[in-house]
């Protein structure tokens, strides 16, 4: 572990070094705050993990043999790539998600975060989050993270039922996932996470319920709830299309979410997202980010990001996808030092989409001040204050729009889809109708 943790005081000390510079630049005092085009989030992906989920498309890969050096070398490259190109000066979080990226050495993770840190500006209390899998996580490993920069974990434990983990296709037992648990929190305080499923073939609500009641004797101050998705291309979607499994039963999933939000909030935790849950101010500051349309970028292979690129007039976000396959993602970064597979600007509507789309999945909603930040000129008011449908939905209880801006109600939150089947109509109704006054002459 003497390697990681030297790397992890060079990262500290790039970021205090880059701070220093950074005063030199300017009077003196403490650094200047940086516009929000040169704010970002970061993502790294690490692609790989030990065997495919039965519930899982996500792009992951099986290794026979990872050249780890190769690809801490792309990732590296990558990451300070972007940066340039996106003029990001200050990077606020940091977020190794997968893949499974508690298999990729400590020495990965400093290597990444020294980079980062020597390319921009990394407070030293940055929240860097590592995802980690019970299996692949024993405590002397996540002691070794910690040491090489990381301060927060997400741990996917996604049951406490070792026939539900084994239906999951999970590697770990519920002891394994407990036990790993146990040893996050000691050395990570305040900032684990941990998942819980629902909606899972033949689940019911009391036996689900005790499970989240167990975790509750157990868990650190977040958790996030995910009902399952069967997507297609899944062992679990073709068990569940020949009849080996029954399909789940929506009205049960939807019985537990709602009584899971209900325990939880008598436990002390605030529903400050759809799924995710917190108590004592332990938000994801990370992706915090991305409900907040922030700016992100995506390192590594299918990573995703959205960032107004350097001279392109500071006006045009485009929302950016790397290439998928790790070996060609790696031919790339060495060729051209970023594996960029698709560029796609964002519109100004597209924007306001996502802000409305994002927003309304947190509990404090979309602020009018957040909103003008992204059209100064047309108001929540404008887009839904006359609108008949949404009175509709206000005079429900399901939506709130006032002094504060627009949010689900906690009743709203649960069915927040169908409210945007409303929602974002209006909005485009409402951006056709401006836009005679924005062409010269109209």
């Amino acid at each position: 572990m003497a390697v990681p943790g030297a790397r992890a005081r060079g990262w500290v000390a790039a970021a205090r070094a880059t701070q220093r510079r950074r005063r030199a630049e300017g009077t003196g005092g403490p650094p200047r705050p940086e516009p929000p085009s040169q704010r970002a989030a970061l993502y790294v992906h690490w692609p790989y993990c030990e065997k495919r989920c039965s519930y899982c498309n996500f792009n992951k890969y099986i290794p026979r043999g990872v050249d780890e050096a190769a690809m801490r070398k792309c990732l590296v490259t990558e990451a300070q790539t972007l940066l340039r190109l996106s003029g990001v000066r200050r990077v606020e979080s940091v977020f190794f998600g997968g893949g499974t990226p508690s298999l990729a050495s400590p020495h990965t993770v400093a290597a990444v975060l020294e980079a980062v840190a020597q390319a921009a500006y990394l407070p030293a209390d940055s929240e860097v989050t590592l995802e980690a899998n019970p299996t692949s996580a024993p405590g002397s490993r996540l002691a070794a993270f910690g040491a090489a920069g990381v301060n927060r974990l997400s741990i996917g434990l996604q049951s406490l039922d070792d026939a539900e983990l084994r239906l999951l296709g999970r590697t770990h037992s519920a002891s394994d996932a407990l036990r790993t648990l146990a040893a996050a929190r000691r050395l990570f305080p305040g900032r684990v996470s941990v998942d819980l499923m629902l909606g899972l073939p033949a689940q019911q609500v009391g036996p689900w319920l005790g499970q989240l009641q167990e975790l509750l004797q157990h868990c650190d101050d977040h958790v996030s709830l995910y009902q399952l998705s069967l997507e297609r291309g899944t062992a679990l979607f073709a068990q569940v299309q020949q009849g080996a499994l029954p399909a789940p039963d929506p009205e049960l999933a939807a019985e537990m979410y709602q009584r899971g939000r209900e325990a939880l909030g008598e436990a002390g935790f605030r529903q400050y997202e759809v799924s995710n849950f917190a108590r004592n101010g332990a938000l994801s500051t990370h992706n915090w980010t991305y409900w907040q349309c922030g700016q992100y970028l995506g390192v590594g292979p299918g990573a995703h990001g959205r960032f107004i690129p350097q001279g392109a007039g500071g006006h045009t976000r485009e929302a950016r996808i790397q290439t998928l396959e790790p070996d060609n993602w790696m031919k790339e970064v060495m060729l051209f030092g970023h594996g960029t597979r698709k560029r796609i600007p964002l519109g100004r509507l597209e924007m306001l989409e996502e802000v409305l789309a994002m927003g309304l999945r947190t509990d404090i909603g979309i602020t009018h001040q957040h909103w003008q930040q992204f059209d100064p000129q047309l108001t929540l008011w404008d887009v839904f204050g006359a609108s008949k449908e949404v009175k509709e939905l206000l005079e429900q209880g399901l939506l709130l729009l006032d002094h504060r801006g627009l949010r689900c109600s906690w009743e709203g939150l649960p069915v927040l889809d169908s409210l945007l089947l409303t929602l974002l109509p209006q909005l485009q109704e409402a951006w056709q109708q401006r836009i005679p006054s924005l062409v010269p002459g109209g």
